[in-house]
């Protein structure tokens, strides 16, 4: 396949909860490893652990704690005594936050429930007695806000086979910007890097896909700031929308198009018969698409060769056999 689909040139840097990497940084001295995490996508990655609580100054082992007050603001307060650790969480927040500026962060996976890192449906006692699973951690919720187009997700999320592809499928797209954008921030470089990710867009949407398109079309109406700006925005909300089999199969049909002179009779059925079985949801997208890397290598066709589409994580993961 073309260089465009092997491993990023940068390190691909995840922030990640410590206790998710196996560390007994939890309330109760514990952990809560995630084997995948550890052992399948850390062998591509480079983790930056974190540990809220730990690294503002809390013990471990210590009280357990939890949102309360104004859901639009709470406070941290521990949950039977009642010591309110706001203030101290929020200033080490601070200090943080402008510490992560200068990491090159490619994602954050955090700590489902958590009321530090918690990314959404986070318990708030609400003064009345009132629970509300309407917040997100303190940390993550500051996280987010300075970084909004950086992926995010939940360990608990990722267990769902589509959330967790989607997940490394912005992780890695947006490392392959960063790495095309440290080649020449020029509007070229932009054109190749869009036209190298045109079918993995459509497998997420056309609304994103053709908006992007028109972007890139009239690149030469923008600055170069704008235009990057612009394009990393759609880009990453792009690739939030989810993917299913029926858009992977249209783009399967797209791809076939452009094989169609090429193949046999025999081999056209066999990818039609792939494809709707895949439609159906028979077999995991790992088949058809195993398939038509094997007809794009065999007939050479270079503008399919280039598609991030047909390998846009490391095959190791595994992630297409369960989607």
């Amino acid at each position: 396949m073309a260089a465009i689909t092997d491993l990023p040139d940068g390190p691909i840097r995840i922030l990640v909860s410590s206790c998710l990497l196996g560390e007994k940084v939890r309330y109760d001295g514990g952990d809560k490893r995630e084997p995948f995490l550890v052992e399948t996508l850390g062998r591509f990655v480079k983790y930056v652990p974190i540990c809220p609580e730990v690294e503002c100054g809390l013990p471990t082992p210590r009280e357990a704690m939890r949102l309360q007050g104004d859901p639009a603001d709470p406070r941290l307060v521990t949950s039977h005594t009642g010591v309110d650790n706001t203030e101290k969480m929020q200033g080490w927040i601070l200090r943080k936050l402008q510490d992560l500026e200068v990491q090159d962060l490619c994602g954050y996976i955090c700590k489902k429930d958590s009321p530090s890192s918690g990314m959404e449906r986070v318990k708030i006692y609400v003064d009345t007695g009132v629970t509300a699973k309407v917040g997100a951690g303190m940390f993550t919720k500051a996280f987010m806000d300075r970084f909004p187009l950086i992926p995010v997700e939940e360990e608990g999320r990722l267990q769902d086979p589509a959330l967790r592809e989607m997940f490394v499928d912005r992780v890695f797209t947006l490392r392959r910007l960063r790495d095309r954008i440290r080649q020449g921030k020029t509007r070229g470089n932009l054109v190749e890097f869009h036209t190298d990710h045109k079918l993995l867009l459509l497998a997420h949407g056309r609304t994103r896909y053709a908006e992007m398109g028109k972007l890139v079309a009239h690149a030469k109406e923008f600055p170069l700031e704008e235009l990057y700006r612009r394009y990393l925005s759609l880009l990453m909300e792009a690739l939030r929308m989810r993917t299913s089999s029926a858009k992977c199969a249209d783009v399967l049909m797209h791809m076939m198009g452009h094989l169609r002179r090429f193949l046999a009779p025999d081999e056209k059925q066999e990818l039609l018969e792939v494809t709707e079985q895949y439609r159906n949801r028979l077999i995991p997208l790992v088949v058809p698409v195993t398939l038509l890397r094997h007809h794009v290598r065999k007939y050479d066709v270079a503008y399919l060769k280039r598609q991030v589409f047909l390998n846009p994580h490391p095959v190791e993961l595994m992630l297409r056999n369960h989607v």
